[in-house]
């Protein structure tokens, strides 16, 4: 009879893609993925260390994992513990201190190294730490994934951050910028076609810093990868996040109005208006540069939505500073963003900055920003009323007889259509808008999946 494991991720996609290859990694000795805690042989923890508090929160939930070590009392097997990720990374040895019933502690570069590390705990009963950054790359020695059947995948290309930013915790767990080769990427990319993906997102940690080795020789950059990727049949949407304004090349930008498979969507994120902050932040661009790399982008692709990250509080943030922050987001438009309150994450160097920005300041500062921005993401989803969008299935809608998809602008949009329409592109004309998603009628129901087709998702997206 074979083992099975449950995972519990955190966190981004990156972490959801790393989750699924820790799973193809465990089942060649033996594993299967459980959808359920009760009564699994090994129970990973995939963690995140972005947000405040986010080692208590790993803490809280091996706390609640620790009875299950009890039944070796009742001699019963009791399930391996295994925290991975970058809380494993940035707090290792501690770990097992705090929680000695935890039997594995890995971080996002040493997870190739699992099937060894679980021998290892089941034949000596010792306990594993392994947090090192390998000289190798462990996408070398990653198998191949499990078939899923998925419309939309991730893919991560690249991993590890340079930037240091002085608020980020990343380049101090996840190491250096690693690319992948534009073969191995490819190759992976056609096996996910393969198995039935339409669209597919490129991951990274600073996905458009991707200089990677390419198939002829020589070095190419996120743009000409996308270019490459775009040939590939079947593959119909492409998709990239989290980028940084300052590695948006010329190449990359036009992309976005050379290729209809590179969807109109781009989350960039700037996270204040203020140069000063900026400086303070080590971002390396200011907000000017800001705005003509939205010029550029709006250029070739006039109907491009954006998303970004914004900061509020950051040490040393005076009134002065967050109008020119909400000025920006005024002054640009975004169709959905992310805003948080600064949080000191320890070990960044902004932990020890001094004028930190009071609390009732900081929440004052956010619930205006927050309040801009929900309001111009409720206007970009009222202008999508009306109008005949291209819509990827996905899967069944919480109704029966209801499926939902993605518009270009990656809005859930939910039609009443039979669940043959799952993995194909059809046109939906968006009837009723919500908080967050849209509803439609698709317009070519009964069109056979053969002609459905490629393209901007509104027509003159990018034209």
């Amino acid at each position: 009879m074979g083992k099975s494991v449950f995972i519990k991720t955190y966190g981004c996609q990156m972490n959801a893609y790393d989750s699924d290859r820790m799973a193809d990694l465990l089942v060649p000795i033996g594993y299967e993925v459980s959808q359920a805690v009760d009564g699994v042989d090994m129970i990973i923890l995939n963690t995140c260390h972005i947000r405040e508090k986010a080692a208590e929160k790993v803490y809280s939930e091996l706390g609640r994992l620790a009875p299950l070590k009890a039944d070796l009392k009742a001699g019963h097997n009791a399930p391996l513990i295994a925290v991975a990720g970058c809380v494993a990374q940035a707090e290792g040895q501690q770990i097992l201190e705090r929680a000695p019933y935890v039997d594995l502690v890995f971080g996002p570069q040493t997870y190739h190294r699992l099937p060894e590390m679980v021998k290892s705990v089941l034949q000596t009963g010792k306990r594993i730490v392994d947090t090192d950054f390998p000289v190798d790359d462990k996408f070398d020695f990653l198998p191949e994934e499990r078939s899923s059947g998925d419309v939309s995948r991730f893919l991560t290309i690249q991993e590890g951050c340079d930037r240091f930013c002085t608020f980020c915790v990343v380049p101090y767990t996840r190491g250096a910028e690693l690319s992948r080769s534009a073969q191995s990427i490819a190759v992976e990319a056609k096996a996910m076609v393969s198995d039935g993906a339409r669209e597919i997102t490129l991951l990274g940690q600073n996905v458009n810093a991707w200089h990677g080795d390419a198939p002829s020789g020589g070095e190419w950059r996120l743009g000409r990868l996308i270019r490459y990727l775009a040939e590939i049949a079947g593959l119909d949407r492409i998709r990239y996040t989290t980028s940084h304004p300052s590695d948006m090349d010329d190449e990359l930008i036009s992309a976005h109005g050379d290729l209809p498979q590179l969807m109109p969507f781009l989350h960039l994120p700037v996270q204040s208006g203020s140069d000063k902050i900026l400086a303070a932040m080590n971002r390396r661009h200011n907000a000017n540069d800001y705005r003509r790399t939205i010029d550029k982008l709006r250029h070739h692709c006039p109907g491009i939505a954006l998303s970004s990250d914004f900061i509020v509080g950051f040490p040393g943030e005076e009134d002065s500073d967050f109008a020119k922050t909400l000025g920006l987001v005024t002054e640009i438009g975004f169709a959905q963003s992310y805003s948080f309150k600064y949080s000191a994450r320890a070990g960044t160097p902004a932990a020890d900055q001094g004028r930190q920005v009071d609390e009732d300041v900081k929440n004052e500062r956010l619930a205006g920003l927050q309040q801009l921005l929900r309001a111009q993401q409720d206007s970009f989803l009222q202008t999508q009323l009306g109008v005949t969008v291209d819509v990827l299935f996905e899967g069944a809608g919480k109704r029966r007889g209801q499926v939902v998809g993605r518009s270009p602008f990656m809005h859930p949009v939910h039609v009443e259509a039979p669940d043959r329409l799952v993995g194909s592109v059809r046109s939906v004309r968006i009837q009723q808008c919500f908080a967050n998603s849209l509803r439609g009628e698709v317009q070519n129901i009964s069109a056979p999946l053969s002609t459905d087709h490629l393209g901007p998702s509104v027509e003159g997206i990018c034209a």
